[in-house]
């Protein structure tokens, strides 16, 4: 059998084996393999279509779609959030947040007012309504995470969230940092 721990990977060496205490983020590299990673991409497929199928259920009794459990979620996170920041999240055209806000407004989900400094924003926040939705709407997703959580453990769970976060743009990274800054006590929540 073949020694891996010096073979070349796309430009890279392998200096100590895998799972050791002293082996780096990184280190291996066989998982960068294509195939490899179309497994990753169908787990991705899988695990989304999954976790969003009970909300999903839940969301179209009511004629609402993803863009709406979006769109809860973040001003749930956020309350007092600007409709420009919620853009900016939710990466979307201010067209296609009107379709999406206008009928939870409407429907008594969302509550918009004006800003105190600045009257021309509108701040989002969830009223009563909406918050309980928002809320079955996470329990829906809950189990399903704790139970994930539980069977893969917690160094697993470390290194699933250091690859989510090898995802995200840098918008969304400087989100979570801010949240985890938030909650250590250091400073602004979820600053975008």
């Amino acid at each position: 059998m073949q020694d891996l721990t010096t073979q070349p990977f796309s430009g890279l060496k392998r200096e100590t084996q895998p799972g050791s205490p002293h082996a780096a983020p990184g280190v291996g590299l066989l998982f960068l393999r294509e195939e490899e990673l179309r497994t990753a991409q169908d787990m991705v497929f899988f695990a989304l279509r999954d976790m969003t199928e009970a909300p999903d259920a839940i969301l179209a009794e009511l004629d609402f779609g993803r863009a709406h459990h979006r769109t809860l979620h973040w001003i749930a996170r956020r309350p007092g959030l600007k409709v420009g920041e919620l853009l900016g999240i939710l990466g979307i055209t201010k067209q296609s947040l009107t379709r999406v806000l206008g009928p939870l407004i409407r429907q008594g989900y969302v509550a918009q007012v004006p800003g105190q400094q600045d009257r021309r924003q509108r701040l989002l926040t969830l009223t009563e309504k909406g918050a309980a939705l928002e809320r079955k709407l996470f329990e829906a997703q809950r189990e399903r995470l704790v139970a994930a959580y539980r069977e893969a453990g917690g160094p697993a769970v470390d290194g699933f969230k250091r690859v989510l976060r090898g995802l995200m743009r840098q918008q969304g990274r400087d989100y979570i940092d801010s949240l985890e800054a938030h909650r250590a006590g250091r400073g602004p929540r979820g600053g975008t």
